[in-house]
């Protein structure tokens, strides 16, 4: 008898329903886990977008302006005494007897001319004060003889008059030519030509046979004389520092001829008026020059030291912001928000300015601040960038 086969068995409706829920709550936690990985996911992206939209700024610290400053300023040296000597008579160079270069005294022969011409008409003058004084001493005589007679009524009185006034007339004649002979006698001596004062000749225009022309700036001018011994150099001071620069106070000068020599200088006088069309100052100072080291004529540095009138700060050109409603630094306050001060600027460094209002030293702005920044924005205040070295890496401290 063979076995029979066993019916297979059935699950049993209580454990289908259980099969049924666990997979129901695997797809809704599958589900939740979803949607709950969604979420964190959108809010992280929102939060870096929202980082990410903040603007990160560096600060700099303002610094205060230093008490002193030293003012370089490009100056044009020149002789305290200068002069051009031409002749006061006309004639030829008969000889010169100083040359380029040369130490004169005041006085001292330089040149003498020849004039033929003055020479002639001198003696005239003198031939003809001669015959004055003879026509002068024969009415003198006769008026005297006929005052004595008008006592006797030998004669009249009017002709007693008109001797006497005759004599008179002959002297004021006397007094004429002595006049004309003097005038000569100074063009006479003006055939020497001579220094006027103590100096150097600088310059030698002239040569033996050359004919003079009498006058200054009508003949050529024979020589040049300067005296050196003391120079003057003037120099433009710019608007900014006219305030600051006195006379009396002391600069110094560096030549690039001596590349490590400072001459000591005075401030002597200001023109004590603004140039309208380069608003600058002329400033004269005096250098002594008694070893006679210096030329005048070329150029110098002439370095001021000056002290500022009140306290300022400095910051870099890159912090300034130019708005329509004037300039702008950008500040942070305790919230990290941006506020956009107003401020005055007093003089330019070029790559830095000077801030008299609107700064105070050791508040911090930002460098560099974007033009579209606002009053009030939130920002994130970075660290500066390390400096690169030469390999184009960073520098570590």
């Amino acid at each position: 008898m063979s076995p029979t086969n066993p019916r297979p068995s059935r699950p049993k409706p209580a454990t289908l329903r259980l099969a049924g829920f666990a997979v129901v709550a695997v797809m809704i936690g599958a589900a939740g886990w979803g949607l709950g990985s969604r979420s964190n996911a959108h809010a992280a992206l929102q939060a870096q977008s929202t980082q990410q939209a903040i603007t990160n700024v560096v600060l700099f610290k303002a610094v205060s302006g230093p008490k002193g400053e030293d003012v370089v300023l490009p100056g044009t040296v020149q002789s305290f005494l200068e002069a051009p000597i031409y002749a006061r008579t006309s004639g030829y160079v008969k000889a010169w007897y100083t040359d380029i270069g040369a130490p004169v005294k005041k006085g001292q022969l330089l040149a003498e001319l020849d004039t033929p011409e003055i020479d002639d008409q001198l003696h005239q003058a003198e031939a003809d004060l001669g015959t004055a004084e003879a026509n002068g001493k024969l009415a003198d005589s006769t008026a005297k003889r006929w005052q004595a007679l008008v006592a006797t009524d030998s004669v009249s009185k009017q002709e007693n008059d008109e001797k006497a006034a005759d004599a008179a007339a002959k002297n004021a004649a006397v007094l004429a030519s002595k006049a004309n002979v003097a005038r000569l006698q100074q063009l006479e001596s003006f055939k020497r030509v001579v220094a006027p004062f103590d100096g150097i000749v600088t310059a030698r225009k002239t040569d033996v046979g050359a004919l003079i022309n009498a006058g200054s700036g009508i003949g050529p001018e024979l020589f040049h004389v300067a005296d050196t011994s003391k120079l003057r150099v003037y120099v433009q001071v710019p608007q900014a520092y006219v305030p600051l620069v006195k006379a009396g106070m002391a600069a110094s000068l560096r030549f690039v001829e001596f590349p490590r020599r400072d001459f000591p200088a005075t401030v002597a006088r200001t023109a004590e008026a603004m140039d309208a069309t380069a608003r600058t100052l002329l400033v004269e100072l005096q250098v002594d020059n008694a070893q006679h080291e210096l030329l005048p004529g070329g150029y110098t540095e002439v370095h001021l030291a000056v002290t500022p009138s009140a306290a300022t700060v400095r910051l870099p050109i890159n912090t300034l912001l130019f708005r329509a409603e004037g300039l702008r630094v950008a500040k942070i306050d305790g919230n990290n928000q941006v506020v956009l001060a107003p401020v005055t600027l007093g003089r330019d460094y070029g790559t830095e300015v000077e801030v008299v209002e609107g700064v105070a030293p050791g508040e911090s702005v930002v460098l560099n601040p974007p033009d579209s920044l606002k009053d009030g924005q939130a920002v994130r205040v970075t660290p500066p960038a390390p400096p690169q070295i030469a390999d184009g890496s960073s520098a570590k401290k």
